[in-house]
């Protein structure tokens, strides 16, 4: 609200100060009279319009003239608007008792009211108010709350006292704008002047370096809390939750967590959405579990919050049916908990339950907004088809009366390129421009990968053209992806030259750089041996795993074993799995088993490294360190998982298990019998690849269910299928790998697999990933 300032500058009558003190008294009387009355009524606009210019240009005397003029209309309504207006006239003109009695004879009044009436009683020190710090604590907080930190600075150091609520306001304000050194400083002052922080001063401090990312900073001030005697409450442990949770920590949120619980600390609904975000990125189910069951002990899961994180939680593990099971159950429902319902449902692939979902939302209160919109495109073009994600594209302006924005157009791109569609995704890159949409840093960084390869060059210049003129070169990470568009698409020469060009590089841009340089060991070697030199990067475990790639793939094994053992820090799992896709690829059955057990040893409870240890053990006649890889599985309580395999035919979900023998899947049995025979016969180079695989042999477990999966979608489909989309639990096997390529080529169909390690794309006898995966 615009408050109108009557004397913003006096110079412009041609008063004294003593003269105008005077013509001031003179009209006190009648003012307040006139102006109460005015308060009361609707002011024509040429005389409101008149007013504020007077306020602006004018003089006091030709203010109350018009007050004065417009109070005989004697109009009986009252104007809120008004009547701050002169609270706020008389409080700066030095009136505060006339200011006190338009106050009082206020009907409403609204924050700015009363701002600007405590406001004038603190700067005069008049009615006694001037005096209590509860209302210099109030007009403290109003000025932090509203961002006015110099304000408040200014009024905090002119207070006669200072309480602990008064630095409470100050330091909250400081870690609201973000300067939390400041709160932090203040912090200090406040205990040098020998008051003791309370429970909220930690908490703001705590909440402050949290929403930094400082967590760190903050655990050891939660530490430093307890050693003066302060003991955390719900609030603290859950900012410490919150903040490492929303910096990727989730570990760490889930270990507090437990930590809370076990201080007999109850949870609050934040604390339960914040653990079931972390529960969602790291996947772990069962304590997911565990907070759910909580939750309803505490009543919370009728809050729509805690609901919308446990349909995210069970989405995200998979477990889509306790999802809708939640989502049923919920009597209230907002924007996010259908958006989480389809996306859900989007991501795994299940488009048709989405849509079904889609169309309960449009006739429900909540109507889909742009997000809902993206998410069913995005989910429709992932899964192959175009046509339906086209049509809702096209449909989402005219039937839901929704505009396009830029993640409307990135869906259909990075769909289209998802399905390996290039040329469609550029042209709708093209549309996108066209339509006066400009592309922002994901459509480049979505756009530049595809065009590594493509055939045409000029292509990838087009796009390095663009972002020159939007001057997004700046951006690294587009500077990094066009660095490793360029080596792929054979144009090291490009890479380098924007890799010399960038003045602040990143491990990424290295590793770019170096990836890039595959084939081209030597100079790969070199650029990673200048790294600490040249660059002052000191490697990282993702160098080195990027080196382990570069000679895995030239297939100079001895040299990446070698570089390995000479790392000054510890291997990480990146490195080893980097040692182990080579081993696969290249034959070489006693360096896996060694990356194997170091995979064991640093990630004790996948399960995956412990079923392909043992098959390495027996096939290799290791039998004696059989029962420590049982006795380390049986202490870290893995379980083995079966082979599982899901497509969706027709809208409905179909699973499969590596070795089904349902009586109703014998016509599958035969046909995948027959095809596995004609795909090795087909494959001259079948047997090149090591035998070792993550998931167990077709003679010990009997057919694998991706395999399964791919008989159904042939067979049992009404027509035959252009795509077919398979998720499948493990890392596909060779022969399984070698039967998609196969069946591809014979059926003019294009397979899309998604494993535990790599997202397949086979079309015509070949897949996306090169063999290599």
């Amino acid at each position: 609200m615009e408050n109108l300032v009557i004397i913003r500058n006096f110079s412009k009558t041609p008063l004294t100060i003593q003269s105008r003190q005077e013509s001031l008294s003179e009209f006190s009387q009648k003012s307040i009279k006139s102006s109460i009355s005015f308060a009361k009524n609707p002011v024509p606009k040429s005389i409101d319009s008149h007013l504020d210019s007077l306020c602006k240009n004018g003089s006091l005397t030709d203010a109350i003239t018009v007050l004065d003029s417009v109070a005989q209309q004697g109009s009986k309504e009252k104007s809120p608007v008004i009547e701050t207006k002169l609270v706020s006239m008389y409080a700066k003109c030095g009136y505060l008792r006339d200011a006190r009695k338009v106050f009082d004879e206020m009907s409403e009044r609204n924050l700015f009211t009363w701002s600007a009436m405590i406001g004038a009683c603190c700067r005069e020190k008049r009615c006694g108010m001037g005096s209590f710090p509860r209302v210099n604590n109030s007009v403290l907080a109003v000025y932090s709350k509203c961002g006015k930190l110099s304000l408040a600075r200014r009024f905090f150091e002119s207070m006669d006292e200072r309480d602990i609520v008064a630095w409470n306001a100050m330091m909250s304000g400081y870690c609201f704008k973000g300067e939390i050194e400041e709160a932090h400083r203040l912090f200090d002052a406040m205990c040098e002047e020998g008051i003791e922080p309370g429970l909220v001063t930690w908490n703001i401090l705590i909440a402050g370096y949290n929403q930094k990312g400082q967590c760190d900073v903050a655990m050891n001030l939660m530490k430093k809390m307890v050693s003066f005697g302060v003991r955390p409450d719900v609030v603290a442990w859950t900012a410490m939750i919150s903040g490492f949770a929303q910096n990727n920590r989730n570990g760490e949120a889930l270990d507090l967590y437990k930590e809370m619980i076990l201080a007999g600390v109850e949870p609050n609904g934040v604390t339960i959405t914040s653990a079931l975000s972390a529960v969602a990125s790291l996947k772990v189910l069962n304590m997911g579990l565990e907070i759910h069951s909580l939750a309803i002990k505490m009543g919370s899961v009728n809050d729509v919050l805690v609901g919308n994180s446990l349909i995210d939680m069970y989405s995200k593990c998979g477990q889509l049916g306790a999802a809708q099971l939640v989502f049923d159950l919920m009597s209230e429902k907002d924007l996010y908990t259908w958006n989480s319902m389809i996306g859900g449902y989007c991501q795994a692939g299940y488009c048709g339950k989405a849509y079904v979902l889609f169309t309960k939302m449009q006739k429900s209160q909540v109507q889909p907004n742009v997000v809902t919109w993206n998410t069913m495109i995005s989910g429709y073009i992932q899964s192959g088809d175009e046509d339906q994600a086209m049509d809702l594209f096209h449909r989402m302006e005219k039937e839901g009366e929704i505009k396009r924005d830029s993640a409307s157009w990135n869906s259909l791109i990075a769909g289209f390129l998802q399905i390996r569609k290039k040329d469609e995704a550029l042209g709708i890159f093209r549309q996108m421009q066209s339509s006066c949409i400009s592309p922002n840093p994901v459509t480049i960084l979505s756009m530049l990968p595809a065009c590594a390869s493509l055939v045409a060059l000029k292509k990838v210049k087009e796009i390095h053209g663009f972002v020159l003129r939007r001057n997004l070169v700046s951006v690294l990470s587009i500077s990094n992806s066009l660095i490793d568009t360029y080596a792929k698409s054979g144009e090291i020469g490009y890479s380098r030259a924007i890799f010399d060009r960038i003045l602040s590089k990143d491990f990424i841009t290295v590793n770019s750089m170096i990836t890039g340089l595959a084939g081209m060991v030597d100079e790969g070697r070199k650029l990673f041996s200048s790294m600490t030199e040249d660059f002052e990067i000191i490697p990282a475990s993702e160098h080195y795993a990027a080196m382990v790639d570069l000679y895995g793939r030239s297939g100079r094994l001895q040299d990446a074993i070698e570089l390995i053992d000479s790392m000054s820090i510890k291997p990480q799992s990146s490195v080893w799995y980097a040692l182990l896709t080579a081993c696969r690829n290249h034959g070489n059955s006693a360096l896996a088993i060694r990356a194997r057990e170091m995979l064991l040893d640093l990630e004790p409870w996948n399960s995956s490294n412990h079923q392909s240890i043992l098959q390495s053990y027996a096939m290799h006649g290791k039998y004696e360190d059989v029962p420590k890889v049982k006795k380390n599985e049986n202490r870290n309580e893995v379980q083995k998982p079966k082979g599982q395999s899901w497509i969706e035919v027709n809208n409905t979900v179909h699973s499969f298990v590596a070795g089904d023998q349902s009586t109703s899947y014998s016509d599958l049995f035969s046909w995948v019998e027959r095809v596995s025979t004609e795909a090795r016969v087909h494959d001259l180079h079948c047997g090149c690849c090591i035998e070792e695989e993550e998931e167990e042999k077709e003679e010990i477990v009997g057919i694998h269910s991706e395999k399964l999966a791919l008989a159904f979608a042939i067979i049992r489909s009404p027509s035959a299928p252009q795509s077919i989309r398979i998720v499948k639990n493990l890392r596909t096997c060779a022969d399984c790998h070698r039967m998609a390529k196969y069946i591809s080529a014979k059926h003019g169909c294009e397979i899309y697999l998604s494993d535990s390690n790599f997202f397949h794309h086979f079309k015509s006898g070949s897949c996306s990933c090169g063999d290599y995966w």
